[in-house]
């Protein structure tokens, strides 16, 4: 029987992967997300996962109860891009521009997240540290940069999850299966750059700490 005490102890992240949607009849980020759910991320992390809809107004709902009920240290969004052939690791998310219609042929009428937000919200966490310390492990998986997630829905639920964890969130885009990455490659490349995601702010905490003491 797991001891409750272990499990307060343990970091709580949130791993999401999107729906099938246009010419990607199979996701390929929800099926790098269960993947990597096989995996795990360690003795010390609790790891929940959830396939996103992709609706607007799903993930209006959504994203806010998953930050409140969970109450995760870091969220991380994995969605896939048809142009990507690295897995790429976005550093902000985008407040305007969402004009291209949801699978259910919906967009916001203001084409924005929200109508007083930033044009721009960053993620605490340092992409291109993370980029250097996955790629310098020699995975086999290629990782970059951007900082464009595109404009639609991922960018749209990345900039939420920013917004709602104030910067403690993550968007990762994969490319399609086998393009050039097999489904257990990019679960293994999630693996990593989600470890290396909690070693930074693990490093962040410990940091603030010795501020205040």
């Amino acid at each position: 029987m797991t001891d409750p005490r272990e499990m307060s102890n343990k970091r709580k992240v949130i791993v999401t992967g999107f729906e099938p949607f246009g010419e990607h009849a199979v996701n390929s980020s929800w099926v790098a997300v269960q993947e990597l759910e096989q995996l795990g991320l360690g003795e010390a992390v609790e790891l929940y996962v959830r396939e996103v809809p992709v609706d607007y107004q799903a993930v209006e709902r959504l994203l806010p109860s998953l930050w409140k009920e969970l109450q995760p240290q870091l969220v991380v969004h994995v969605g896939v891009s048809g142009l990507a052939t690295t897995v790429t690791l976005e550093q902000c998310g985008h407040n305007r521009g969402y004009k291209r219609l949801d699978n259910c042929s919906f967009c916001p009428a203001s084409q924005c997240c929200m109508e007083n937000g930033s044009d721009c919200i960053d993620s605490v966490l340092d992409m291109e540290l993370v980029c250097r310390r996955v790629n310098d492990s020699d995975i086999g998986v290629t990782v970059s940069v951007s900082k464009d997630a595109g404009r639609y829905l991922c960018d749209y639920t990345y900039y939420t999850s920013l917004y709602l964890g104030r910067g403690h969130s993550a968007f990762v885009h994969v490319p399609p299966l086998g393009k050039p990455y097999s489904s257990r490659d990019l679960g293994r490349a999630l693996q990593a750059v989600v470890q290396e995601m909690l070693s930074l702010l693990e490093l962040d905490c410990t940091e603030e700490e010795r501020k205040t003491q």
